[in-house]
C-alpha cells in the first residue's frame, strides 16, 4: 500500500501530481534544488526535501539524493513527473531496489522504448507500422553520411535516447548533415549521457499526432484517444488538442489497435503515449513511445473526465483499470497552449527574470484549467526548461475552445519577463489553425520566411492615448480631485520598447483627459472612469465606448495588456542611459547558461554574421554573431563555462572604415 509520494520533479508537474495525491489522501514530499527554494510545489507538499545545487545533474538527476529523500521522509512510493528522470530505467529499478514503488512502468519496458532505435524495431516486429531510418549500430560520422546519403533528404539526426526534441536536428540537404551530426551528438551526450544516434526520413507536411494509452498489471490495455501535437517550433511542441482535427472514428480506431499493440508487446503498465507521424494520405507511422505522463495529457483528461495521475497510483498500487475500451466516450473538444518564457519574435530565444505580475486565477473559469509553477515575486532561471505554465480549456466544440483559449490567454497575463501569449493567440487563430491544416513544420517556414505572425505586436496610437490618461491620472494625482482649470496641459514623453512619443495631455474635469500624440496633433477625449490595483485594471470610455484594459503598474513602468500583447510604457528620463546602446565591439552572452562551442579565437578575421560561440540555456542553444567585421582582440570563455546573462564574451577590434 502507498502511504506517502515523493514528487522527483519540479514546477507545475509536481503541484499537478500533488494536488491529485492530496485528493487521494496520500501524504506528499517535494524536493527542491538550491534555485527552487521558494517554488510552489516546495510549500504545496506535506514536507520538502532539498536535495542539492540548481543545476540538474546535482539535484532532481541525482538519484542517491532522491533516494534519500524517500528513506528521510518515509516516502514509500515515487511519482517521477516528465523529463529528468522520468524515462531513466536504471532510476525505476534502484527505486524498486530500495522497496519504493516506481509510479511508472518497469524499469524493462522502459529500457527498450528509451532506445529508440531498439524501439522501432520491436515495433516492426509487432506489426506496428514505422517510418524508414537507420538504425544500426555503427556510429561513426561516415556511416551515417552513407545511410543517409542511400535515404534521401530531408531527414531527422535523432538521439536514441531521452526526448523533448533535445538531440535531434532537422537536415535539409547534405551540406547541413555534419554538423547536425555533431550538433545532436553533443546536445544527446549532455542532456541523457548518450550520444547515439539514428536517422529518420522526414515525412514531408506530416502532422504529429500520438495516442494515450494505459495499461494495468491485470492484462488490461486501453487507449484514450488521441492527442493532436503538430504545432511545434524546433521539433518542440507549442499547442497540444483533442481530438484531431482530421483524425476520423476509423482512423482513431486504427491508430488505438496498434498504440494497445506497441504497449502489450513490451509489457507496458501503467500511463504512456505513442507518437506518430502522419503523412498526407493519413497513414501513421511510429515515431517513438514516452513511459510516461506527458506535459499535454490534460487535455485528454478534458474531453475523458479522467485524472490520469489518479490511474497511475491506483495502477501502481496494483488496482485493475476502472474502466474497459468500450466504456470510453470522449465529449467535446480541448486544446493546451504552452506558456513559454521565450521571445517568438528573436528566434524564440528563452528568457529569464522576475515573475512581477502573476494571477490566473482573473481568468479561471467552468471549461478553464491553468497548470503552473511559478508564482508572483518568484524568478525564472536559466536552470531548467522555458515552460512556465499550460492553459487548458474545453469546449463543446472546436470553435469554442479557440474562442475560449484567447480569451483566456488575455485575461492571464504573465508580467516581469517576455513570453510567447500574444503569438499562441495569433497562432489559434491563424487560417491554417482554424483549418486544421499545420505541419510539424510551419511555425519554422514561417520564421524562416519572416512570416507576419513571428513578427512583435506594435503599440496602436489608441494604446498609445490610454497610456497617456493613465499617467496623466498618476501624475496629477486622484482625477475626481480636479478641477478643469486648475492644471493646464503638459507634454509627456513616454517609451515603448524602442519607440518614443511626446504627448500632450490636458486634465479636464473628474478623470477627463485629452490627449494628443504629439503637441502638434488634434486630442482624444478619453474618460477614466475607474482603476483596480488588485486586479490589474482600468474602465475607460474612448470614443463613446467603454473599454476594460488589463492596465498593471509595476514601480514607474505601465504595463499594457492589449489581446495577449504586453505593452510596457515608461517616461522617458531627460537623461538619456548611454549603457544602453549596442556596440558591436563587445560580443555578450544573451542569457545566462553553458557555453558550447567557441569558434574563434584572438586574432581571427570574422566578419559580419560571423558566429562566435554558442550558448545553451533552457533546453535551446543559441549563436552569439558578430555584429560587423574586425579581429578578435580577446575570447574570454571556453566550452564548458557557466555565464551570466550580458557577460562580455569577446572583443572584437572593428575595422575602422565600418
Amino acid at each position: 500500500m502507498i502511504k506517502k509520494i515523493l514528487i522527483a520533479n519540479r514546477g507545475e508537474i509536481a503541484c499537478r501530481v500533488i494536488r491529485t495525491a492530496r485528493q487521494l489522501g496520500y501524504r506528499t514530499v517535494a524536493v527542491y534544488s538550491e534555485a527552487d527554494a521558494q517554488a510552489p510545489h516546495v510549500s504545496l507538499a506535506d514536507e520538502a526535501v532539498c536535495i542539492g545545487p540548481a543545476a540538474a545533474s546535482q539535484s532532481y538527476l541525482n538519484v542517491d539524493a532522491l533516494l534519500a529523500a524517500c528513506r528521510k521522509t518515509g516516502a514509500n512510493a515515487l511519482h517521477p513527473g516528465y523529463g529528468f528522470l522520468s524515462e531513466n530505467a536504471d532510476f525505476a529499478q534502484a527505486c524498486v531496489d530500495a522497496g519504493v514503488t516506481f509510479i511508472g512502468p518497469g524499469a524493462e519496458a522502459i529500457r527498450v522504448m528509451g532506445d529508440k532505435a531498439g524501439a522501432k524495431r520491436a515495433m516492426i516486429e509487432a506489426g506496428v507500422p514505422c517510418a524508414p531510418g537507420y538504425l544500426g549500430d555503427k556510429q561513426d560520422d561516415a556511416t551515417l553520411i552513407e545511410q543517409a546519403e542511400r535515404m534521401g533528404y530531408p531527414l531527422l539526426v535523432k538521439a536514441v535516447s531521452g526526448g523533448g526534441g533535445r538531440g535531434m536536428r532537422l537536415v535539409h540537404e547534405k551540406a547541413e548533415l555534419a554538423q547536425a551530426i555533431t550538433s545532436a551528438r553533443r546536445e544527446a551526450q549532455s542532456a541523457f549521457g548518450d550520444g547515439t544516434l539514428m536517422l529518420e526520413r522526414l515525412i514531408l507536411d506530416g502532422r504529429h499526432i500520438e495516442i494515450q494509452v494505459f495499461a494495468d498489471a491485470h492484462g488490461n490495455a486501453v487507449y484514450i484517444g488521441e492527442r493532436d501535437c503538430t504545432a511545434q517550433r524546433r521539433r518542440q511542441k507549442v499547442i497540444e488538442e483533442s481530438p484531431s482535427p482530421v483524425v476520423s472514428p476509423q482512423m482513431r480506431e486504427r491508430m488505438g489497435r496498434d498504440a494497445v499493440l506497441a504497449a502489450q508487446a513490451i509489457g507496458y503498465r501503467g500511463a504512456g503515449t505513442i507518437e506518430y507521424i502522419v503523412d498526407q494520405d493519413l497513414n501513421h507511422h511510429f515515431l517513438e513511445m514516452n513511459t510516461r505522463l506527458q506535459v499535454e495529457h490534460p487535455v485528454t483528461e478534458m474531453v475523458s473526465g479522467f485524472d490520469l495521475v489518479e490511474w497511475q497510483i491506483r495502477v501502481a498500487e496494483g488496482q485493475p483499470l476502472p474502466v474497459k475500451q468500450e466504456d470510453i466516450t470522449l465529449t467535446g473538444h480541448a486544446i493546451e497552449a504552452r506558456l513559454y518564457a521565450e521571445d517568438p519574435y528573436a528566434g524564440f530565444a528563452p528568457q529569464t527574470g522576475p515573475v512581477q505580475w502573476w494571477r490566473p486565477a482573473l481568468a479561471l473559469f467552468d471549461g478553464v484549467r491553468i497548470d503552473d509553477g511559478i508564482r508572483e515575486g518568484g524568478e525564472v532561471t536559466p536552470h531548467y526548461d522555458p515552460m512556465v505554465a499550460k492553459l487548458i480549456v474545453h469546449g463543446r466544440d472546436r470553435a469554442d475552445a479557440i474562442r475560449r483559449l484567447m480569451a483566456t490567454l488575455d485575461d492571464a497575463p504573465l508580467l516581469g519577463l517576455k513570453h510567447n501569449a500574444r503569438f499562441l493567440r495569433d497562432l489559434v487563430d491563424h487560417p491554417r489553425f482554424r483549418a486544421g491544416s499545420m505541419t510539424t513544420t510551419l511555425i519554422d517556414q514561417w520564421q524562416a520566411d519572416g512570416d507576419a505572425i513571428l513578427q512583435a505586436p506594435v503599440a496602436s496610437d489608441e494604446t498609445w492615448l490610454m497610456a497617456g490618461a493613465l499617467f496623466g491620472a498618476r501624475q496629477q494625482g486622484r482625477a475626481k480631485l480636479l478641477r478643469a482649470d486648475s492644471v493646464s496641459g503638459w507634454d509627456l514623453p513616454l517609451q515603448q520598447d524602442s519607440v518614443k512619443h511626446t504627448l500632450r495631455v490636458t486634465a479636464a474635469s473628474d478623470g477627463v483627459y485629452r490627449v494628443a500624440m504629439s503637441p502638434q496633433a488634434a486630442p482624444v477625449t478619453l474618460h477614466l472612469l475607474s482603476e483596480n490595483a488588485e486586479r490589474g485594471e482600468a474602465r475607460i470610455e474612448f470614443d463613446g465606448v467603454q473599454r476594460r484594459v488589463r492596465a498593471v503598474w509595476l514601480g514607474d513602468t505601465l504595463h499594457l495588456v492589449i489581446d495577449a500583447a504586453v505593452f510596457n510604457f515608461t517616461e522617458v528620463s531627460a537623461w538619456p542611459d548611454a549603457g544602453n546602446a549596442l556596440d558591436p565591439s563587445r560580443a555578450l552572452a544573451p542569457v545566462a547558461g553553458t557555453v558550447t562551442q567557441v569558434l574563434v579565437q584572438a586574432g581571427d578575421v570574422v566578419t559580419a554574421g560571423q558566429p562566435l560561440l554558442a550558448i545553451e540555456a533552457m533546453k535551446m542553444e543559441m549563436w552569439l554573431n558578430a555584429q560587423a567585421p574586425g579581429v578578435v582582440k580577446a575570447v574570454y570563455a571556453k566550452a564548458g563555462d557557466q555565464v551570466q546573462a550580458k557577460t562580455l564574451l569577446i572583443d572584437i577590434e572593428l575595422n575602422k572604415e565600418d
